[in-house]
């Protein structure tokens, strides 16, 4: 039997940490909940920026949405609330089933409001009303200037699911915001028996910054170099446990079991970033030592194939707390302060999620100006009072004849010693590169013939940098034609970056294309 759904038998709820049109339209989705027992769904501003980036998937609508006049903003939240909707629809059947216990699929809050608790929750009312089903969960970051938003939202009726927790002593303070907002409820006379919430715990990057500092202590050598090695690769299991204890603590506590006669489900700890980073462990650590009742693992694709194949079934999160106790206290023996590391995660958290944010928003802009053919009042190039530098620039380029040098080749345009000019004068082929086309046109048209007879679906081009960007900038300026394959463009060497685009279609049926020069 599929070891995925095993899980179940152990009360783990195995969600998809991925969203993208194809999925659902391809039918894939339909056939992981059913082979997979998949039970719920995740997404953030990287996932949806991989989705909307990549092929065409997203075009039509985008442009619909671009010619009504909408800011880049108000265009990908309709994409993405249309995606949470299709997704929720899939799951519907699993929230009917588990009445209410799982079935999800999660839209965050902008990261931008992460330190502002009325934002924040004036975005998740807004959101959760615009997807309008029973089974969406609206993300929220766990960060402090977020707490009281998450009990408000829980008191306001609102599904929620926290994000970015690190810290056992912040996820405690969620877990209370939790709890104060069904009572506010109750104080009200209000439900609270249709109501979820998961606190999403971070596994893997605990073990990715406290491994790394370990790993020195190690290799400079002295007396906590042997203490260190034993630490390695314990402090996250052994934060996750500590996490846990303190949910079973207050599950047996006089509040909870007020709150539990009246309907209240449990707020279920889930475990994220559960993919591994670290090529010393094994691809299914993060699942294999989580397995536990009222829990959830949300793993990507590669992690689900992974744990698929040779996953190990034993309910293992109960088990070890002293050791979890021991292995925490002994970091701080070594002079490691777990407590400032996770605080510091969780800022770098929310950073990273704003730069996906902003970065998901540039390529939403780029699409609404390609398919449109404008260009936007924002972007419009003005001079204003940097004309004048700018002028006197032309006369310098002009005075020192920059254009006759660049044909040229003068690397000394640029640098003047030796070996900066060696690097320059091997990255000037740009120059050239229209007549060595034009040379091989017969051959390239010969290819692109093949590709068509051999009904190949998808072109895949792998290529890092330049590689990349080049054939980027192509596909949005000259779109698909019709009949023809879908092309996406492959700028990773990750593992389960290359995996999840590996997925996007049949191997046998997707022409690869290997552009990049340094990506070996």
């Amino acid at each position: 039997m599929n070891p995925l759904q095993q899980l179940w038998n152990h009360r783990q709820s195995v969600w998809l940490d991925f969203i993208d049109r194809n999925l659902m339209k391809s039918g894939k989705l339909k056939k992981m909940i059913a082979e997979d027992g998949i039970r719920g769904m995740t997404s953030n501003p990287t996932i949806f920026e991989k989705a909307i980036s990549a092929g065409s998937d997203y075009d039509a609508d985008l442009k619909k949405l671009a010619a009504k006049g909408l800011s880049v903003e108000d265009i990908f939240e309709k994409l993405a609330v249309k995606d949470i909707q299709n997704a929720a629809d899939a799951l519907r059947p699993v929230f009917k089933e588990s009445k209410g216990e799982d079935g999800y699929v999660s839209l965050e809050v902008s990261p931008d409001v992460a330190d502002d608790a009325a934002a924040t929750e004036a975005q998740a009312k807004h959101l959760f009303k615009a997807v309008a089903r029973p089974n969406v969960m609206i993300k929220i970051p766990g960060t402090p200037p977020c707490i009281p938003a998450i009990e408000s939202s829980i008191a306001a009726g609102i599904n929620i699911n926290i994000t970015l927790l690190f810290s056992v002593k912040n996820y405690k303070d969620v877990l209370d915001a939790y709890l104060k907002g069904l009572e506010r409820r109750v104080k009200k006379g209000q439900s609270i028996n249709n109501i979820s919430s998961v606190a999403s715990f971070f596994v893997s990057r605990v073990d990715g910054v406290v491994d790394k500092k370990l790993d020195e202590l190690v290799a400079a050598g002295g007396e906590n170099a042997e203490k260190a090695k034993t630490l390695l690769h314990k402090a996250a299991i052994a934060n996750a446990k500590l996490a846990y204890e303190h949910y079973l603590l207050v599950s047996a506590s006089p509040r909870w079991q007020a709150l539990a006669k009246k309907g209240a489900r449990p707020q279920r700890l889930l475990w994220a970033s559960t993919s591994t980073k670290d090529k010393r462990l094994p691809d299914t650590t993060y699942v294999d030592e989580l397995i536990g009742p009222d829990t959830v693992n949300t793993m990507p694709p590669a992690t689900i194939d992974a744990f698929r194949d040779h996953g190990k079934l034993e309910d293992k999160i109960r088990s070890g707390v002293g050791q979890a106790h021991f292995d925490i206290a002994a970091l701080a023996q070594v002079g490691i302060d777990l407590e400032a590391m996770l605080q510091k995660l969780q800022k770098d958290g929310v950073k990273s999620f704003s730069a996906s944010f902003e970065s998901l928003l540039r390529v939403v802009g780029a699409k609404r100006e390609l398919l449109l053919g404008v260009v936007t009042k924002r972007s419009k190039f003005e001079l204003g009072k940097l004309k004048g530098e700018w002028e006197a620039a032309l006369k310098k380029m002009e005075s020192e004849h920059w254009g006759k040098r660049v044909w040229e080749k003068d690397a000394t345009l640029w640098k003047n010693d030796e070996a900066h000019k060696k690097i320059i004068l091997n990255s000037l082929g740009w120059l050239t590169v229209a007549p060595e086309v034009r040379r091989n046109i017969k051959r390239l048209e010969a290819i692109a013939a093949d590709v068509r007879k051999a009904k190949f679906t998808n072109v895949l081009l792998l290529g890092m940098g330049g590689s990349s960007l080049c054939p980027e900038v192509l596909r949005l300026t000259f779109g698909r034609k019709a009949g023809s394959p879908d092309f996406a463009i492959l700028d990773s060497t990750e593992p389960g970056s290359v995996i999840d685009r590996a997925s996007w279609s049949k191997p046998e049926k997707t022409f690869f294309i290997v552009a990049s020069k340094s990506g070996s």
